[in-house]
């Protein structure tokens, strides 16, 4: 069975940083990405993230790029999210996601259950 578990949410300052964690367990994962994607309330889900496991491959949005950071950790089969120089619009909720096809919200097979990530101006 597939899990993805989010961690690390909570309420920053605007300009603070936070780092998410996604322990990803019940198969491998090397053909895969993985990939972090946010929903704030009233809007859509959108891609934030991702990285390709077997290669590392980064891939960021327009909007995070320079401020996040995508990584993984083999030994711990965990992908993370650093952020830095978060914003009162990075407010959202916060999945975990992976897929062996690509980065858009429908090509995902497997999500977490999402992590609150709350900025204050």
């Amino acid at each position: 069975q597939v899990q993805l578990v989010e961690s690390g949410g909570g309420l920053v300052q605007a300009g603070g940083s936070l780092r998410l964690s996604c322990a990803a367990s019940g198969r491998t994962f090397s053909r895969y990405f993985l990939g972090w994607f946010r929903q704030a309330p009233g809007k859509d889900r959108e891609f934030v993230a991702a990285i390709y496991w077997s290669t590392s491959r980064t891939t960021y949005d327009a909007s995070v790029k320079g401020r996040f950071i995508i990584f993984r950790d083999n030994v711990k089969n965990t992908v993370y999210l650093q952020m830095n120089s978060l914003k009162f619009e990075d407010t959202a909720v916060y999945y975990c996601a992976a897929s062996p096809r690509g980065l858009e919200v429908m090509d995902q097979d497997y999500w977490g259950q999402g992590t609150q990530v709350t900025v204050s101006s």
